[in-house]
């Protein structure tokens, strides 16, 4: 399927909304994303147009951005884009852009930001236990210590 996915750098300007819904949790909130521009005559930098988007964000990412993102946090959003319109008696009433992300995150080119790892809950297929990961790597000194027994026929 074809989808315009996009990435959009901008502020976040409306606190993000959380809902619990049956199907997950979902979060929205509103992204302006303002062009800069270099104004020759007086040598410094202008605010140029201003696109709003709405964003959508669901599932784990949802709980992530809310919990992570505020009124005026410089974002990355990345995710599908779609445009919604409305007519009412043969007129254009308005027009939406939204992004339905995929990724979100703090724009580091403009602050730090600090990362924690959200804990997932330990599921098991039914009826087979949970089972811990194996150690994969041999400590240090020890593969040089054991050797394989040499069968002798």
């Amino acid at each position: 399927m074809n989808e315009t996915m996009i990435c959009a750098v901008g502020n976040v300007a409306t606190q993000p909304v959380y809902r619990e819904l049956a199907t997950g949790a979902s979060v929205r909130f509103r992204l302006a994303a303002t062009a800069r521009y270099l104004d020759r005559e007086k040598n410094e930098w202008t605010d140029g147009h201003t696109n709003f988007f709405t964003v959508w964000a669901n599932r784990q990412l949802a709980t992530n951005v809310a919990g992570s993102i505020n009124v005026g946090d410089p974002v990355v959003v990345q995710g599908r884009l779609k445009v919604r319109s409305e007519t009412r008696e043969g007129q254009s009433a308005w027009t939406s852009a939204d992004i339905d992300a995929v990724a979100i995150g703090h724009d580091l080119a403009r602050g730090t930001s600090a990362f924690r790892r959200t804990q997932r809950p330990e599921t098991t297929v039914a009826g087979s236990p949970t089972q811990p990961e194996p150690a994969w790597e041999t400590p240090p000194g020890e593969a040089a210590d054991r050797q394989e027994p040499v069968a002798v026929t």
